[in-house]
């Protein structure tokens, strides 16, 4: 179907006002960028062509989409082709007619290239852009140019020039959407979509992109990926290309002018793309959250890229705030605070990772033992304000593993360098681990009459009938002893419970009675961040919605079967995760009736955890469980 702003703009030649700027769905079938440094842009494609691009950071989306539009009519529901390591061809078909559109980036410049090759009947071929310059399309103005198609606003400007021209139609004004007309030569063209500070530095970028010429951009695109890659081992169970595509996703989601910065997707889902009051500033997706960060680090240090978890510890440390040390739910790229919310496994992140880096610097433990000092100091440590889920206050059996295991790992690496406060942090995660059960474990609950961990209790007294909405759109509350989640496997992945423990046991199948809907689980009970019962989009207050399945969680679970000796049963958990994967080999963050849905994709924490449980697999255990947590609790070493 032509979109209806598309049809407007096809309908005339006449200036047009632009409704409000939305972002393109989040179900991306290809992400791409160069590997160099050089070139800070980043693109996504969509079912239709390319969506957003981002410049000049990987937090600042610029642009909403570039459509193909033969004949009045948008070209639609293309066939996604890797053709290389995040390098993509898309096909579209039309009657009599075929466009086959190749993607690259200049790795020297902020320019993403087109590579245009139409065959079959003649035909009006025109392109329509809509740039969304510097996170927000509705302050963009178009620039008159005879031979470019050119917008700016007041930080940035944007050129799709071509290299046999490209003849202006239309351009709205307000949001600003262009046409314009291709001058195929030989069936043939490329087009290069610039980016500047100003009008002229984006035009500049754009021509001298052409100048070099498409396939010679792609040859060192393709190096630069090949490179790094080839600098790192591949573990022997994983499929090779999805492995390799998800190595260089999670490489590419790391901005490059703010090392260490990994952004937890290039997209943005529902209402957070398309809904002012609930995003007031759409992009939340592109930001970085410790928890993802440390997903992200742990999958690559276990990969071989050492420098990179480095990175991302140098930059969790970097944004802890002032006067009390905490890191902030997550940031932009640039470090600046986005959501402010306090989640208490957030303040562990840096600690375990540091601990698998073996960090005992100075400046290091300095930073960790302040975000140690601010998690144990807050009213009724180990309560969160959110845990890992973000829609929920209490006391997390997950997030509590995260805690005691981050100050087990904290202590360890004070005691390296004879720091002194290291016995006082074992002491309180001693304290909290004794305690793990009394607050999370229920006896009464509806689910069996053996005790099984909660997703959460409100109050620290699970036997109790306390009852909550578990939010986003669900219609009643309920009784905290209903509502289990897989992340009470936190416990065993870090060493604070053995897989065989009776609890973690009978908790294993509850959780599987309740939430397993075939190869992949629900986050918990009740959960409602995900679709309407037709599969329309999430939005607050809109009617009810269903979270779907998440597959993440087979990873989790392979890494639980690892510990309990099933190495076969591991395997497929990562087979699991890998039939999620879309044409482009992207892996989603929520999986309904056998495909990714139009949430997060590609989401970098299942294409971490992916390569994690595929190293995993490798060495026959987690390879970022910290021994020291587990000789301590689970396995008495």
């Amino acid at each position: 179907m032509t979109p209806p702003l598309v049809a407007v703009l096809l309908a005339s030649a006449l200036t047009v006002p632009g409704p409000p700027a939305t972002y393109m769905p989040a179900d991306k079938q290809g992400f791409g960028t160069a590997r160099q440094s050089e070139s800070p842009v980043w693109f996504t494609l969509g079912r239709d062509g390319l969506n957003e691009v981002f410049y000049p950071d990987l937090s600042t989306p610029a642009t909403r989409e570039l459509t193909l539009v033969v004949d009045g009519r948008a070209a639609a529901n293309a066939r996604t082709e890797p053709i290389g390591r995040l390098r993509y061809r898309q096909v579209f078909r039309g009657p009599g007619w075929q466009a086959r559109l190749t993607y690259t980036t200049d790795p020297s410049r902020a320019t993403v290239l087109v590579d245009v090759e139409f065959s079959g009947r003649p035909a009006d071929v025109r392109v329509v852009f809509d740039p969304n310059l510097s996170r927000d399309g509705d302050d963009d103005t178009a620039v008159d140019q005879p031979d470019a198609l050119v917008a700016r606003d007041q930080r940035a400007a944007s050129a799709l020039v071509a290299d046999h021209g490209i003849t202006p139609v239309s351009a709205t004004t307000g949001n600003v959407v262009q046409t314009g007309e291709l001058r195929l030569r030989g069936g043939r063209t490329t087009l290069a979509l610039g980016f500047g500070g100003t009008p002229e530095q984006a035009l500049t970028t754009a021509r001298s992109s052409l100048v070099e010429g498409f396939p010679r951009h792609a040859r060192r695109y393709d190096r630069g990926w090949e490179d790094y890659l080839g600098s790192l081992e591949r573990p022997r169970a994983a499929d090779r290309d999805l492995y390799e595509t998800s190595m260089a996703v999670l490489a590419a989601t790391e901005d490059k002018r703010n090392p260490g910065a990994f952004v937890a997707s290039p997209s943005f889902p529902w209402a957070f793309g398309s809904d002012r009051e609930i995003a007031p500033e759409f992009g939340s997706y592109a930001l970085v959250w410790p928890r993802d960060q440390y997903q992200v680090a742990s999958a690559l240090l276990a990969a071989g890229d050492t420098r990179a978890a480095h990175r991302a510890l140098d930059f969790m440390l970097d944004v802890q705030q002032q006067p009390d040390g905490h890191l902030p739910q997550n940031t932009r790229v640039t470090g600046e605070p986005h959501w402010t919310n306090v989640q208490q496994d957030e303040q562990a992140a840096p600690m375990l990772l540091a601990w698998l880096l073996g960090r005992t610097d100075r400046d290091t433990l300095d930073g960790l033992v302040r975000a140690a000092e601010f998690m144990i100091a807050q009213p009724d440590a180990p309560f969160t304000q959110q845990e890992r889920w973000e829609n929920q206050s209490g006391y997390s059996p997950g997030t509590i593993a995260a805690e005691i295991a981050g100050l087990v790992c904290l202590a360890d690496l004070l005691g390296r360098v004879g720091d002194p406060r290291a016995a006082r942090y074992l002491g309180i995660a001693d304290g909290w681990e004794a305690r793990v059960e009394e607050w999370t474990v229920t006896s009464t609950g509806p689910f069996s009459d053996r005790p099984y961990y909660l997703r959460l209790t409100k109050d620290g007294q699970p036997d109790r009938g306390t009852t909550y909405n578990p939010g986003d759109n669900h219609p009643t509350e309920i009784d905290q002893r209903a509502a289990v989640d897989p992340s009470f496997l936190e416990l065993v992945r870090l060493g604070v419970r053995s897989h065989d423990d009776p609890v973690v046991r009978d908790t294993v199948r509850v959780v599987d009675e309740q939430l397993e809907r075939g190869r992949f689980w629900h986050r918990y009970n009740g959960d409602g961040y995900g679709e309407r019962a037709d599969g329309g989009p999430w939005n607050l207050g809109h009617g009810r919605t269903y979270g779907r399945t998440w597959p993440i969680f087979a990873g989790e679970r392979g890494e639980y079967e690892l510990l309990a000796g099933d190495q076969g049963a591991a395997r497929r958990r990562l087979a699991d995760i890998a039939s999620a994967a879309n044409p482009g080999r992207m892996l989603p963050e929520q999986v309904w009736l056998g495909r990714g849905t139009t949430s997060a994709t590609p989401l970098a924490w299942t294409h971490a955890q992916y390569v994690r449980l595929a190293w995993s697999i490798e060495a026959g255990e987690p390879v970022e469980r910290p021994a020291v947590v587990a000789c301590r609790y689970a396995e008495r070493c």
